[in-house]
């Protein structure tokens, strides 16, 4: 169930993350020669070394992560129904019990939809509010609504329950659409490739170093074979605001998607634990931390 608005991002969890003391990319080009809003056209990431990658790799726990994080939103879920409420108070209690000092807010609207008008709220969180420069990490946690079928619910697992269990993973680090074995994700946006060839890197370097769990190379995850079409998403909103977009989503789409399939058992946990760490490692470089 989707809104008809284009003013509003909805059904979407933002955790905008701190970007700081960032450094401008050595081509000449001064801290005081670029305007602010340009500045992340020059920013570089952090690298990494060999002993903070394994410590990333081996401080991601999937199993805590699936029992905490994802778990409590594998339920039918669509705006305005019981579940997205509960979906909404686990996500912000799962935020509050973080250590950093997060900000909630809650954007609560109407809008119509094919079954009516119907309530959204948007979950935003925020890490250092007076920040100038934010980096968004975002997917929905509402699930499509879909008529009960032989007493079955839709519980969008991988669309998007999961990515939302990865952000809420990804916020622990301290100072994405369906998960199947071998997903690939294509580019979409020539402004970004150079974070997606980033993340190309990333996968390539725990994988050299054996921090991957069956991992094959042949069948890596980030595959950049030119850019892909627009695909009608959840970054939209984004997209018409001028904000620079790296858009992961699996192509081709799964067999389940949008199906009663989509559900906890058709999950490969080992894809996720393995895309966490990639993710982890990416935000990490990106903040500096």
């Amino acid at each position: 169930m989707t809104g008809s608005g284009d003013r509003r991002f909805v059904g979407t969890l933002h955790l905008l993350l701190l970007v700081a003391t960032l450094s401008l990319a050595a081509q000449g080009v001064s801290r005081s020669a670029a305007a602010w809003t340009q500045e992340k056209s020059y920013h570089q990431p952090a690298l990494l070394n060999l002993s903070s990658l394994r410590q990333v790799a081996e401080g991601t726990s999937i199993s805590e992560m699936w029992q905490n994080d994802l778990r409590p939103l594998l339920i039918e879920r669509y705006p305005g129904s019981p579940g997205s409420y509960a979906a909404r108070q686990h996500i912000m209690q799962r935020i509050q019990r973080l250590q950093a000092d997060w900000v909630l807010e809650v954007d609560t609207f109407l809008s119509r939809t094919p079954y009516g008008y119907r309530s959204f709220s948007n979950i935003i969180s925020t890490l250092n509010p007076t920040a100038k420069r934010h980096l968004v990490l975002a997917c929905h946690y509402d699930s499509k609504y879909f008529p009960h079928w032989d007493n079955r619910v839709f519980v969008g697992a991988t669309d998007s329950a999961v990515p939302c269990a990865m952000i809420l993973e990804l916020a622990r680090i301290p100072g994405i659409k369906h998960i199947t074995p071998n997903p690939t994700f294509p580019n979409f946006f020539p402004n970004s490739a150079r974070w997606f060839d980033r993340l190309q890197a990333i996968e390539h370097e725990l994988h050299v170093f054996g921090l991957l769990k069956d991992h094959s190379w042949e069948r890596r995850y980030f595959q950049n074979y030119g850019y892909g079409g627009v695909i009608q998403d959840d970054h939209v909103p984004f997209l018409r605001k001028g904000v620079p977009v790296l858009h992961l989503i699996p192509s081709p789409f799964p067999e389940v998607w949008h199906t009663m399939d989509d559900n906890e058992e058709n999950l490969d946990k080992t894809t996720i634990d393995n895309l966490n760490k990639i993710l982890q490692v990416f935000v990490l470089e990106y903040l500096h931390l």
